[in-house]
């Protein structure tokens, strides 16, 4: 009998990979509206605004992901690869985006 993949780890492996393209795609169009925009992005306008709870909810899903590939890594008689490459890319994309944040705040 072959050992199966855990559904945890698949579902973290497909959730760290959708969350970190979506991070990117946010951060690039953010970085896009704030050089666009005469005098810089407004903080309080409508693209910001959609902008930062984008970004914020991908970062939930990111934290998401991170929880169940953790989940994944602990199951027992199942292959933990997937649940492995969800970690590493949720954590992946959530240091990534603070490290922008910490680099935005100090520049």
């Amino acid at each position: 009998m072959q050992i199966r993949h855990s559904g945890l780890g698949i579902a973290s492996f497909i959730l760290s990979l959708g969350g970190g393209v979506a991070l990117f795609l946010l951060v690039v169009l953010a970085g896009f509206a704030e050089i666009n925009s005469p005098g810089g992005l407004d903080e309080g306008a409508p693209m910001a605004v959609l902008l930062g709870l984008g970004i914020i909810g991908a970062g939930l899903l990111e934290m998401v992901a991170l929880a169940l590939g953790v989940a994944g890594i602990v199951q027992h008689g199942r292959r933990r690869v997937l649940a492995i490459l969800g970690v590493v890319f949720a954590c992946g994309a959530l240091l990534g985006t603070a490290g922008l944040m910490v680099i935005g705040a100090l520049s």
